[in-house]
This record gives C-alpha cells, structure tokens and sequence, in this order.
C-alpha cells in the first residue's frame, strides 16, 4: 500500500510543479487530462469510501471515528510530502481561509458520519452527492452575480433529476426526510461553502500545503471532544477489516482523493469541481453491491447515467481549457 501511495503522491506533484510554472498550450492540454482523470479517480475513492466508513461507525463513535482519520492524514502527509519535495508553508494571509476551511471540514465530517450511523446511508448519501453541485453552482451564482450558460443549466437540472431517480423519490419521500438524512443535507450545504473557501487556498502557498493546514486544523477542532476512555479500547481493536477501513478511508480517500479534489477546485473553480460529485452515487452503489452485498436495482442504474451525462454537460463547452491559476506569491515564513 505504501508503494501505490508513493507513486500517487507522485502523480500529485507533477500537478503541483505544473501549477507552479508557465506552460505552452499543449503542456495546459496535458494537465487538464490530469486533472480529469485524478477527478474521476477521487470520485470512484470517495464512493467507495461509503461502504467503507458504515463499516468503520460499528467500531466507535462518530467524534472518535473522525479524529482518528485526520491523526493518520495529518501524519501520511507530514510524511509524504517532505519525500516529494512539497512545499509545507504557507502565507500569514492565508491563515484565517485555512482556519475557517478547518472548522467547515470538521463540522463536514461529523454531520457525514453521523448521518451514516442514524440515517438511511443509501437514500441520504445519494441526496448529498447529487444536491451537492447544485448548492455549489447556486452559491457561486449568487457571489459572482453569474446568469448560467445552457450546458450548465442543462447539467445542473439533469443531476438533480438523476438523484430523484437514484433516490427512487416517488416511492421513498418519507426516508429521504428522516431527521438522520437532514444530516446529509447540511453536510452538502457545508461542503459547498467550504468548496468557496479551498478555492482561493493556493493563492497562500500550494494547494497541498493549504490542504495539509486546513487538516491541522480539522484536527484540533475534534481533539476537545474525543472520547478518551474509548480511544484504549480502539487502539487495542485487532480487527484486520477495522484498520484496512481505517488505513483506506484515510490516508487513501482523505490524505489523497480529498486533496486531488481540493487542488483541482483552484484551478477549474468550485462550481465546476463540484459537478464531478454526480459520479459519486453510482461508485457508492456499484461498491456498496460489491463489498456489503447490497442489490444493484434498475432505478440505481438509470440515475448512475443519468449523472454522469450531466457531468458531460456541464464541463463539454470548456472540455480542452483551464482556467488560469493564480500565481501564488512566495511564501513568507
């Protein structure tokens, strides 16, 4: 596993050199395909991620759960990008965006991973991906004062009715509106303005480095709230499904798939990132069918579709462009 996250961290910082020079037309075609396919990648992780994490609730509580996730991302990436030869400082300017960004992510994770353990996983994880783009978008219209083009418009309502279709809403409006699925609802509205905040990140120094901050933080942010009698009988757990779980959920989806993510909105905007989010549901339903046995049914395969036609859409006018990137001015220590 070390050696496939090396060569991942790898792949990362050739994105990040990229970002840090000036480059020809064909060099900018060369990494928009990066950038595509690390996006489809992080979005297949972050599905199967699902599955995964319902798995790791059974084991300990949800505050507990979530810190021992960032204890490992934050210690990967410490690790790791010294050997890559990241660059780990950041701007004094940038300290309050990656304090807020912190607190958002850790108010994000708690309300994913509780409404994992009290809601229905499947109607309200749905609901989260696919609501997700569409606040995203809906913010961005509102801040940037932006009227949508056609693709964009086409796309945005495309997703939304492939949630309802993933959801089979006609049949399931009363478990979509549990009070644990509302969890998932203002998990997308967090993501959402914490998407505005990591957008603008790598004008303080890397997107890694800001990435790798704003983790600190998340961090901090749960340690007052830790369950400290539950963390000796979590560290004597021998359960090899709890750590390879454990080990995937974070140094794999979080440390990189969520990082890839968070680069990629700097240099695409957050509206546009977030619309990769309509591939999530199919990834999670089709692991979901393969690790815990859950039934793959027609409606799952339309929706599935139908999302990822509405990424097409939404991202075809700009396919072969990226939006410039902000230079990021050298950082002060």
């Amino acid at each position: 596993m070390l050696i496939g996250d090396i060569t991942g961290w790898r792949t990362f910082a050739v994105l990040e050199n990229y970002h840090a020079s000036n480059t020809t037309m064909q060099e900018k075609s060369t990494t928009h395909k990066y950038l595509v396919g690390g996006m489809i990648l992080s979005m297949f992780l972050w599905g199967v991620s699902w599955p995964s994490a319902k798995v790791l609730t059974r084991y300990c509580s949800v505050i507990n759960f979530t810190a021992y996730r960032y204890v490992l991302v934050v210690v990967t990436m410490l690790l790791i990008m010294p050997m890559m030869g990241m660059n780990m400082r950041l701007q004094r300017k940038g300290i309050p965006i990656v304090v807020i960004s912190g607190v958002l992510l850790a108010a994000y994770s708690i309300l994913f991973f509780k409404g994992l353990t009290y809601g229905f996983a499947g109607a309200g994880g749905v609901l989260l991906t696919t609501i997700n783009p569409i606040i995203a978008y809906a913010l961005g219209v509102m801040i940037q004062r932006k009227v949508p083009t056609r693709n964009e418009a086409i796309g945005l309502i495309l997703g939304l009715i492939a949630g309802v279709v993933l959801l089979k809403a006609w049949d399931n409006t009363t478990a979509i509106l549990d009070p644990g699925n509302l969890y998932f609802f203002f998990a997308a509205f967090t993501w959402s303005v914490l998407s505005k905040f990591t957008a603008i990140g790598g004008r303080y120094g890397t997107s890694t480095s800001f990435s790798y901050w704003q983790y600190v933080v998340t961090l901090l942010c749960l340690i007052p709230f830790l369950d400290f009698s539950e963390l000796n009988t979590t560290i004597h757990i021998t359960d090899s499904l709890f750590w390879f779980n454990m080990i995937f959920s974070s140094v794999i989806v979080t440390a990189l798939a969520t990082t890839v993510f968070f680069y990629t909105t700097t240099r695409i905007g957050s509206a546009r990132a977030s619309s990769y989010m309509f591939l999530v549901p199919l990834a999670a339903m089709l692991s979901s069918w393969a690790f815990l046995g859950e039934k793959i049914l027609l409606h799952t395969a339309v929706g599935g579709v139908l999302g990822m036609i509405a990424v097409y859409i939404i991202n075809r006018k700009k396919a072969a462009t990226i939006v410039t990137p902000i230079q990021a001015p050298a950082v002060k220590s």
